[in-house]
């Protein structure tokens, strides 16, 4: 499978965003104003514009800006809701799951082990409910269509294959350890920087740096925060999908958000791993810890899911006491434990959970609630980065419904995102295997720019393996507008303090 090549229409830079800003200052009729840049608002315009609705989409600061940048960067299954009793949303995240894998987004995905190695900390009555709930997940992967080939069924593996997985647990002890399989992504912010290209090169206005204020159920006000200037527009529909500000925007709701932190490692502290390393949480059926191999020779370790009560941060931060529950729980199953000196760097995310009675927010759904504001403003909050489609259909349908607009049937089931590529045609683009992985057929156009002007084949910083090419594509097809912007955003340089200092000068660089 292959998805759309590149012709130019993708493209997002400072030119057509000028460009775009300009028509829209002439007037003329939106069908559908997306507010928010991140996963769900870019969905929502993919789906909007691919069904020939007039769509913009502005973002006050970048694409991927807020929590869609700062996930597990896992697609999963849904098999934690499965011990809530969660079934229906279970379901519909491992559709998406099988939709993610396969169809819309195999580059930027692929399989991922996850490994629960059976030390004496876990009793028989854990390793069974465990074990139970991976059966459940091989069921929950059946159902939803995906084949044994993408994502193979569970089992239990002896001591030897657990450690080949995860070289730097214990040995004493070691009983095997208990193999499932999940989505991980490359990047969750790529993922969103492909969905918004690929709303663009159906019609979208994809526009960054650009705030909504005054808004309405058909109008805003826009201003543009390079520029200071504003202009009023009119639409049929606007969304509001503003993640965890969308409270700030449809004041009829109220959030209850919740943090989840990560922890950065060097590979080498995990010494090789190739899985997710899962380790259940004491007193806790279906919530884990978990450390799995990330983008730039990484390794992620997360997660909590913390109250995060008060005025929401742009940037939330890790707390000492998330930073020291992390390495507690992880350090129960490794041989030699991690400190805080092991650490590179932390990142943290807020989840935009509806207020309803329950005690903590672990235990509210994480099902998706589409709302239509006494303002008519249609609101989209809730759910997860794997039911980003789902949530954006729901939400297209219901502008629709208050609107009397007409449009086609929702098509993103089966739209593959700027870049797709799986199969044979992956295995035959020759470009590095890094390359592929993170822009799928489009890894050939960084290795054009390489060869053109060979200074750009040059890494950004010495022992980074970003180069100055990538750099110079997401200036030019990325919307990348600032250092920030490539640091933090389009790579994943900016989470290891010493590698954004690194590599500063270069992202300064490609903007002059």
């Amino acid at each position: 499978m292959t998805g759309t090549s590149n012709n130019g229409n993708s493209a997002l830079n400072a030119a057509r965003r000028q460009r775009e800003l300009l028509a829209l200052g002439d007037g003329g009729a939106i069908d559908v104003l997306v507010i928010g840049g991140g996963i769900t608002g870019a969905g929502v315009a993919l789906d909007a514009a691919s069904r020939g609705l007039r769509t913009v989409l502005v973002e006050k600061h970048d694409l991927a800006f807020g929590t869609s940048r700062w996930s597990s960067k896992l697609v999963h299954g849904g098999l934690r809701y499965l011990a809530s009793g969660g079934v229906g949303i279970a379901h519909e995240s491992a559709v998406e799951r099988d939709i993610l894998l396969t169809r819309t987004a195999p580059h930027l995905t692929r399989a991922l082990p996850q490994v629960v190695p059976l030390l004496p900390g876990i009793g028989v009555a854990q390793r069974s409910l465990i074990r139970a709930g991976f059966v459940a997940g091989d069921v929950l992967r059946r159902t939803a269509g995906t084949s044994a080939a993408v994502l193979p069924r569970s089992r239990r593996v002896a001591a030897a294959e657990a450690l080949r997985f995860a070289p730097t647990v214990r040995r004493d002890g070691l009983r095997g350890g208990l193999l499932a399989w999940d989505g991980q992504l490359v990047d969750d912010a790529r993922l969103v920087v492909a969905i918004a290209r690929t709303a663009a090169l159906h019609g979208a206005s994809i526009l960054t740096r650009v705030e909504a204020t005054d808004v309405t159920g058909d109008s805003a006000v826009l201003r543009d925060r390079l520029t200071g200037e504003t202009l009023t527009v009119r639409a049929h529909s606007v969304v509001n999908a503003t993640g965890v500000w969308a409270d700030e925007v449809d004041p009829s709701i109220e959030l209850r958000p919740s943090r989840g932190t990560h922890l950065v490692f060097d590979a080498a502290a995990f010494g090789g791993l190739t899985a997710s390393l899962t380790v259940p949480i004491p007193g806790s059926i279906s919530r884990f810890v978990f450390a799995f191999p990330a983008a730039h020779n990484r390794v992620y370790l997360g997660l909590t899911d913390e109250e995060a009560p008060g005025p929401v941060p742009d940037v939330p931060h890790a707390t000492d006491s998330e930073i020291d529950f992390l390495l507690d729980t992880v350090n129960t199953v490794l041989r030699e434990p991690l400190t805080r000196n092991d650490i590179r760097g932390t990142y943290a995310g807020l989840r935009p959970l509806l207020r309803t009675a329950g005690n903590t927010t672990a235990d509210i759904s994480r099902e998706h609630a589409v709302l239509r504001a006494p303002t008519g403003v249609i609101t989209v909050v809730g759910g997860k980065l794997t039911t980003y489609r789902k949530m954006a259909e729901d939400t297209v349908d219901a502008a629709l419904a208050g609107s009397g607009l007409t449009a086609r049937p929702c098509r993103t089931r089966d739209l593959p995102l700027v870049g797709a590529v799986s199969g044979a045609a992956r295995d035959r683009i020759p470009a590095p295997t890094r390359l592929v992985e993170c822009y799928g057929s489009e890894a050939t156009a960084i290795l054009e720019l390489s060869r053109a002007t060979p200074a750009l084949a040059d890494p950004v910083a010495p022992g980074l393996d970003v180069t100055a090419a990538e750099f110079t594509f997401a200036t030019t097809h990325e919307g990348a507008l600032d250092a920030d912007d490539l640091l933090d955003r389009r790579t994943r340089l900016g989470l290891v303090v010493a590698d954004r200092a690194a590599a500063e000068p270069a992202a300064k660089a490609a903007f002059e």
